[in-house]
């Protein structure tokens, strides 16, 4: 706005300097690590490097559902918790996942340890899973919070024994869909208690451990977290947007059970995540000494105390703004959100009043805003593919690089284009003053609009426009220029340590595929500092000299921050080729069609890399087993390898369901089963354990409508039915194991991508029922 009399250039370069710092500030606060404590730490308190020695027994190498690496992961794990004094027993059942035409079962053992609390008000569950996915040892995914388990146990007996049962839950088959975390709650006796669950994962090898989910009515579980963790990390914006991810943890079993409780995980360096990246050498451990200050903390603080208190009936909003923690309950949500509302409204009557804009030009500025929010979208958009069209390999890894830095400060620069094209253009005709208003009431209607769908992340926008709003009315009203200048730099400071960081934290969560997210995120922010922005530009008077001055400066400043931002993304692909220590995602598969004896070579790149190029090199699918295929692929001719396909036999049918013995006489184990005609039920019974059933909706994409899966395989097969009003339908039948036969070495700027369907050498036979 234009109403301060000191010199302009003094005043913005003193504003932005003082932005400037709170976004440092901010994100540094939040970003701030935590040391890893040695061995020779107090008994008492948490030690990573004790941490780390029980790691190191079990995290060299995949640990996949069922197999040796993972059975002896079960037996080292159930050896140290009965020696740390616990009672022990480990759960055999089959597990159940569904989604969209799909049933997956699973074998899993779960380890189920218990120390018997003094007076129980009920149980706080300690929970993580041992398996790890098939591509990597998963140190972080999710090793890291095992052995924090193991460490927070013992410093926890080290004191008086807790209140409460304290339970630790180490799951199986979480990477198959949460089969432990289902087969526990079905099952189990305990799984039918009430209690409190903590659960721990990794989404990346470093980073705070952040609390991102909750249970409904959480707000006496986050006054604790804030009041009682060291180092509290997390926000309510966390819990919105991973409920709109396609993303899932053990803990989504618990919250849909009734369990309450508390998610944790730390997310940078996701590249490595499903990877052999996820490995000790990469681990941070300041992630794995905050992780297990979090868990023994709040294993305390929950062991002792009275649980049937712990119960709310309404959430809350919390977040960290300079380092202070705020929370609030949701009922306050509105309220803030309808004041913003006002006080955009107040401030735009005053500016009114005073002759620096008019409602009408105020109402078409905030409308026009939506232009730069686009267009900053899609430039963010476009950045990503320029990048995969330069490097396919960025998307074989679903966006997630190992050193992105320079491709983000590109898409910041885009929303700067962006933001910059729309003021400039229309700062003459609309006026700095309507344009800056126009920005608050965008911040105040997504915060209204988010008080309805999304309460929890309503701060974003709701106290950003509050507090910016507060310091342009006071810079308004002010009768001396230094305290307009203080205003405009307290009234930014809510959303300089907000909107930045969650930007950030989006990026690193989704990936550089979602880029104009981000992007629009940063025009977001750049709204709340049109007023400072203002003084830098030169004066749009009438006079011939400013309106050339004005002409140059709107073509100057976006072709400047384009030609930077295109340097930036060619300077981010020389830095971030792949090596050795940073390779690149790679997906190839081998397939034998075991009727008619044909192998073929399978890539679902877009673009095959140098090494998987070297297999494939037609889109031809021919050759491929019926219902195998899931999406385009590329393939090419490979050498038949003796090997028998799955064997399907005691085919029964009794009305409208079908029942089947499945085996693989090769001993793989893992099966899928593809049918062409959709079902509505499924059992899997497996000598041993209780029979599991699941309803089946929906058809899968790209491939035959119904998919079935097993994980852990017996030697002797599992009998499966299905329901199905389709009288003979058909089934190929697919089953893989691990590694791919005698081929060219992956080289070691190159690893294999995280699809499941990937480093598996398949064999498929087809049949009617």
């Amino acid at each position: 706005m234009t109403f301060l009399d000191t010199p302009r250039r003094a005043v913005a370069g003193l504003v932005l300097l003082l932005v400037t710092a709170g976004v440092i500030t901010g994100a540094a606060l939040l970003q701030r690590g935590v040391a890893p404590e040695p061995a020779s730490a107090v008994p008492s308190t948490f030690s990573a490097e004790r941490a780390m020695r029980h790691l190191e027994q079990f995290a060299r190498e995949p640990r996949p559902m069922g197999s040796p690496a993972g059975e002896r992961t079960e037996r080292y794990l159930t050896d140290e918790l009965r020696a740390a004094g616990l009672s022990v027993a480990v759960q055999h059942a089959v597990g159940v996942y569904t989604a969209d035409g799909l049933a997956t079962f699973g074998r899993v053992d779960n380890i189920i340890a218990t120390l018997p609390g003094t007076d129980p008000s009920g149980m706080v569950v300690l929970a993580a899973h041992h398996d790890s996915a098939a591509q990597g040892p998963g140190a972080s995914d999710d090793g890291a919070a095992v052995a924090a388990m193991l460490e927070t146990v013992r410093a926890l007996r080290t004191g008086d024994r807790p209140r409460n049962d304290v339970v630790l839950l180490i799951t199986d088959g979480e990477e198959h869909g949460l089969l432990g975390a289902e087969a526990f709650l079905r099952e189990h006796p305990l799984g039918r208690r009430d209690g409190v669950v903590l659960n721990f994962e990794a989404r990346g090898v470093s980073g705070p451990s952040l609390m991102f989910e909750t249970s409904q009515n959480n707000a006496r579980l986050v006054d604790l977290f804030n009041d009682t963790v060291p180092h509290p990390r997390g926000d309510s914006s966390m819990v919105e947007v991973y409920r709109v991810l396609p993303n899932n943890t053990d803990f989504t079993r618990f919250a849909e059970a009734g369990f309450s409780g508390l998610n944790f995980a730390y997310i940078e360096g996701a590249a490595r995540y499903h990877t052999a990246g996820d490995s000790l050498a990469n681990l941070d451990r300041g992630s794995l000494q905050h992780h297990g200050d979090n868990m023994l903390t709040l294993t305390r603080a929950l062991g002792d105390a009275d649980l049937r208190t712990m119960s709310a009936d309404h959430d809350n909003t919390y977040f960290d703004l300079l380092g202070m923690k705020v929370s609030y309950p949701n009922a306050l949500v509105w309220p803030l959100a309808v004041v913003a509302l006002l006080l955009v409204a107040l401030l735009t009557w005053l500016a009114t009043r005073r002759g620096l804009t008019t409602v009408g030009r105020t109402a078409l500025a905030a409308a026009t805003a939506a232009v730069p929010l686009a267009v900053a979208f899609g430039l963010g958009q476009l950045v990503w593919t320029v990048l995969t069209w330069a490097r396919p390999s960025y998307e074989t890894g679903g966006g997630l690089l190992h050193r992105p830095a320079l491709f983000n400060a590109a898409v910041m620069l885009m929303a700067v284009v962006a933001l910059l094209t729309w003021y400039l253009l229309l700062r003459r005709r609309l006026g700095s003053t309507a344009l800056a208003l126009g920005g608050l009431t965008w911040h105040a209607l997504l915060g209204t609009a988010l008080a309805a769908y999304a309460p929890g992340a309503s701060f974003l926008f709701t106290i950003p426009a509050l507090m910016a709003t507060l310091g342009a009315t006071v810079a308004l009203l002010a009768p001396r220029p230094q305290w307009s200048v203080a205003a405009l730099a307290v009234g930014s400071i809510a959303g300089s340590a907000l909107l930045p960081y969650f930007a950030y934290m989006l990026l690193g969560a989704v990936g550089l595929s979602l880029a104009g997210v981000g992007a629009t995120f940063a025009v977001l922010f750049g709204l709340l500092l049109l007023p400072a922005t203002e003084l830098l530009l030169p004066g749009i008077g009438p006079d011939s000299a400013a309106k050339s001055r004005g002409r140059h400066t709107t073509k100057a400043i976006p072709a400047a921050a384009l030609l930077v931002s295109a340097a930036l993304v060619a300077a981010g692909l020389a830095v971030d080729r792949p090596d050795a220590a940073h390779p690149a995602p790679t997906h190839l598969a081998y397939v034998l069609n075991a009727d008619t004896g044909e192998a073929t070579w399978v890539s679902a790149e877009r673009t095959p890399g140098d090494w998987a190029a070297t297999h494939v090199d037609s889109r031809n699918t021919d050759a491929l087993p019926k219902g195998y295929q899931r999406g385009p692929v590329w393939t090419g001719p490979a050498p038949a390898i003796n090997a028998e396909g799955p064997e399907l036999t005691n085919v029964t049918k009794n009305n409208d369901e079908i029942t089947f013995h499945i085996r693989s006489p090769r001993n793989a184990r893992s099966i899928t089963l593809r049918l062409n005609e959709p079902i509505t039920r499924a059992t899997a019974r497996v000598p041993g354990t209780n029979a599991a059933t699941t309803p089946v909706t929906g058809t899968r994409k790209d491939t035959w409508p119904t998919e079935l899966r097993f994980q852990d395989l017996p030697a002797e097969g599992v009998t499966l039915t299905i329901r199905t009003t389709a009288p003979n339908p058909r089934l190929t039948a697919i089953d893989t194991t691990a590694g791919l036969p005698d081929t060219t070495p992956i080289p070691n700027s190159a690893t294999p991508s995280t699809r499941e369907d990937g480093n598996v050498t398949a064999v498929a036979r087809t049949y009617t029922l």
